[in-house]
C-alpha cells in the first residue's frame, strides 16, 4: 500500500504563492490532489498521469487553472502543487492522492470519489483577503 505524506501548507494573504509537495513510498501512475473545505463536497485539484517514471498529461479543475501547476519528480517519488494568485475561496485541506488507472480515468475531477486510489492526511491551506 502506497504511503501518501503531505507538506508546505500555511497561511498567506490573498494573492501570495505556496507549494504543497506530496512524499509517496512508490508513485502510481495516476497522482493528484484535491482539496476539502469545512462544509463543502471534496473537489479534485490537479491529476498527471505518470508514464515510465515520466509526468505527462495534466488536468485541473476549471477553478485553479492558469494559477496552479501539478508536476513530479520520478528521483524523490514526489508530486508538487505549485499554487499562484491564491484566493480566499482556495481555502480547504488539501490531500494528496494516488491510483492506477487507465489514462482516460487521470482527471482531476475523479479524485472527488472517495474510493479513488489512496490519500494522505492533508495539509491545512489558508488564505486571508
Amino acid at each position: 500500500q502506497v504511503q501518501l505524506v503531505e507538506s508546505g501548507g500555511g497561511s498567506v494573504q490573498a494573492g501570495g504563492s505556496l507549494r504543497l509537495s506530496c512524499a509517496a513510498t512508490y508513485t502510481l501512475n495516476c497522482m493528484g490532489w484535491f482539496r476539502q473545505a469545512p462544509g463543502k463536497e471534496r473537489e479534485g485539484v490537479a491529476s498527471i498521469y505518470v508514464l515510465g517514471g515520466i509526468g505527462g498529461s495534466t488536468d485541473y479543475v476549471d477553478s485553479v487553472k492558469g494559477r496552479f501547476t501539478i508536476s513530479q519528480d520520478n528521483a524523490k517519488n514526489t508530486v508538487y502543487l505549485q499554487m499562484n494568485s491564491l484566493k480566499p475561496e482556495d481555502t480547504a485541506m488539501y490531500y494528496c492522492a494516488a491510483a492506477n488507472v487507465f489514462p482516460g480515468r487521470c482527471v482531476a475531477g475523479n479524485f472527488a470519489q472517495h474510493d479513488f486510489g489512496y490519500r494522505g492526511q492533508g495539509t491545512q491551506v489558508t488564505v486571508s483577503s
